[in-house]
């Protein structure tokens, strides 16, 4: 099963539609529009649990100036995601804030683990693609950043 969480119920559709083109169940799939963050609250107060949770949340921080806010909003996201899932479960993470460093997005990440009191690890990290160069002059080009932990099971 998917639970789809988005405020946007354009984006929603549109995942129904991705569903569709790839013949997947309908059935299967629970789009829900709604804030994440109540949503992942809610999740935790009833004792819900996932194998798999994927976070993909918009720009926190367009620019340096806003990467204090922005840290504890991606701190609690991750949190929350972290403490849903199942051990041996996994957290795929992503920040699109230009203003974010990969280093200050994984300590962020590794934080919300020790305060979800689990152990874990990342398996790979990830970068966008060729298509969004990283220019040598612009750091902040890098703003795809996305990690994949396994929580210890």
């Amino acid at each position: 099963k998917v639970v789809g969480i988005d405020s946007s119920s354009a984006a929603l559709e549109l995942a129904e539609r991705n569903v569709a083109l790839n013949n997947l169940s309908q059935e299967r799939f629970f789009p829900t529009q709604g804030d994440v963050f109540e949503s992942l609250r809610e999740f935790r107060d009833r004792g819900k649990s996932f194998d798999v949770v994927i976070l993909d949340p918009p720009r926190f921080a367009p620019t340096a100036k806003h990467v204090q806010a922005a840290s504890r909003g991606y701190k609690d996201i991750n949190l929350l995601a972290l403490k849903l899932l199942v051990p041996g479960g996994v957290l795929i993470t992503f920040s699109c804030s230009g203003g974010l460093s990969l280093d200050l997005f994984q300590k962020i990440v590794a934080d919300a683990a020790l305060d979800a009191g689990v152990e874990a690890s990342i398996i790979k990290t990830l970068s966008q693609g060729a298509d969004h160069p990283i220019k040598l002059s612009f750091p902040e080009s890098r703003y795809l950043k996305g990690l994949i932990c396994k929580v210890a099971g």
